[in-house]
């Protein structure tokens, strides 16, 4: 069979309700409009974690993340999941990482040949919570309110400038594979290039923040901030000091317009991907997939950045282009666990290992999907039990064993203002929600690992303080003696063969 070439463009930190793309009037989003236009909107996708690490694990290996302890921002997948990259590699793609994957752990690559950037948050077990002290601010690396508060626009942040070296690095990676077309090798690629945008601190480059110089930049919604926090939110609202920490709307307005500049920052990040596949030929024989690892509640219900599992937080855009996919929307739930097992159906591989994700290719090429379910999680900070959520067909329902459910019922109430746990008429529905949950994920146990995971992982950091072992931190490789021109090399050959397109 032919197999395509497979590239994502991701975006951290991006809810769909915050672009163009996906219907909002006031971002500018014209490369994904594009891209949408030319292939299938997932409009009820979403992330199995609503936090960066364990989401993207479960986005490279098809999985639930809790299966193999991947908590938190500092918990490590193990180098024994297989993952995608493991997969296409193994089967004759060429295979790249440009930019962020959140991998924490000596295994810095998990399947990629190349990782061409380092990542821009430590390897390290630094960030791991602390679930028996759950209600514990943690004050030297959590989110709190100054990043809000200090929005606003800047020449250069550590975000753009790390933006700014994935995308060069990921044009440049794949015009070497348009040099190698050039020259006869058609090895199939797969390419992950992994934004930093628009994920905090809100501070955008001038030409972004300028684009939104006259719009209309809405304030969150009064009525749903006003409303008393269920207690999962509360404890998320006190660990990022929303409760302390009154924001003025010029506050509000400057953080909101400097992260609609940020997705127009990571939208045109897109954009020169697209051309460059477009200039190298493999535009029309390359699947390209567009999402984010979660969303951002933007100061939604009184909440910012995510670890929620309201729509701004848990949903992410997904969107797929290329040989084979329809045109329109697909309203059927689906999750990030959901990729890996589509690659793999794409490239033609049978899957060896376990995977909880379906392939959605069937809905790409237009088909009837009965499937209509994601699943997700959450074992990070500001909790002392896992949370879960199931979203089937209309419903939704989250549960925590600490915590009344909620259940919502979404072509109603799209909003989640109306709480139907205890509703007579959903009665049904929560019972088997509850019983869903329960088959799915073993609380107390999964409690349990996290706790020991926690205990574990902190014995090995304060040893690595002291200098046992070596930083983890990706280190790119590149041999400078054999790059551009070197006295061992023919000029004109090195010119001719550097040189796309090519000129016989």
């Amino acid at each position: 069979m032919h197999r395509p070439n497979i590239v994502v463009v991701m975006a951290d930190q991006l809810a769909p309700h915050w672009t163009g793309a996906y219907g909002n009037p006031a971002v500018q989003t014209s490369h994904m409009d594009a891209l949408a236009r030319r292939g299938l909107r997932f409009d009820a996708a979403y992330c199995n974690a609503p936090l960066c690490a364990p989401s993207r694990a479960a986005f490279m290996s098809g999985q639930y993340a809790s299966r193999f302890g991947t908590f938190d921002n500092a918990a490590e997948m193990p180098a024994s999941v297989a993952t995608f990259a493991h997969y296409l590699t193994g089967t004759g793609y060429r295979t790249c990482l440009a930019g962020r994957m959140h991998f924490v752990g000596p295994d810095q690559l998990h399947g990629f040949q190349e990782r061409i950037t380092t990542d821009v948050y430590p390897a390290d077990f630094a960030w791991t919570p602390d679930w028996e002290h759950a209600d514990t601010r943690i004050d030297d690396w959590y989110h709190n309110m100054r990043t809000v508060r200090q929005a606003g626009t800047a020449l250069a942040n550590f975000q753009t400038d790390y933006d700014d070296e994935v995308g060069f690095a990921a044009n440049r990676w794949l015009m070497d594979r348009g040099r190698d077309r050039a020259s006869g090798n058609d090895t199939p690629f797969c390419l992950v290039a992994s934004f930093m945008l628009p994920h905090d601190p809100y501070v955008a480059k001038p030409e972004f923040w300028d684009l939104y110089e006259d719009t209309d930049i809405p304030l969150p919604d009064a009525v749903r901030t006003r409303a008393e926090p269920d207690p999962f939110s509360a404890r998320v609202m006190d660990g990022i000091e929303a409760t302390v920490v009154q924001l003025t709307d010029d506050e509000i307005i400057a953080a909101r317009r400097a992260y609609f500049a940020n997705v127009s920052a990571f939208d045109a990040q897109l954009g020169r991907i697209v051309e460059t596949l477009d200039q190298i030929g493999v535009l029309d024989d390359t699947l390209i997939v567009v999402t984010s690892d979660h969303g951002d509640m933007l100061g939604e219900r009184g909440l910012w950045f995510k670890m929620s599992f309201f729509e701004q937080s848990a949903r992410v855009p997904l969107i797929m282009a290329g040989p084979g996919v329809a045109r329109g929307r697909a309203a059927n739930a689906c999750s990030l666990i959901d990729i890996a097992p589509t690659f793999l159906d794409a490239a033609g591989i049978k899957a060896k290992t376990p995977l909880d994700g379906r392939s959605l290719l069937p809905l790409a090429r237009g088909e009837h999907d009965a499937e209509d379910i994601a699943k997700s999680e959450y074992c990070a900070e500001m909790t002392p039990w896992p949370v879960f959520m199931i979203r089937r067909g209309s419903l939704k329902y989250i549960q925590c064993e600490v915590d009344p459910p909620q259940l919502y019922d979404l072509a109603a109430d799209p909003a989640e203002e109306t709480n139907l746990a205890t509703h007579p008429d959903y009665a049904e529905a929560a019972k088997n929600f509850a019983e869903e949950v329960a088959a799915t994920w073993h609380s107390a146990e999964i409690r349990d690992r996290v706790i020991a995971s926690q205990h574990a992982r902190r014995v090995v950091h304060a040893a690595m303080e002291q200098g046992a072992g070596k930083p983890w931190d990706h280190t790119p490789t590149r041999d400078a003696s054999n790059e551009y021109v070197r006295n061992h090399m023919d000029w004109t050959s090195t010119a001719a063969r550097s040189r796309f397109p090519r000129v016989d």
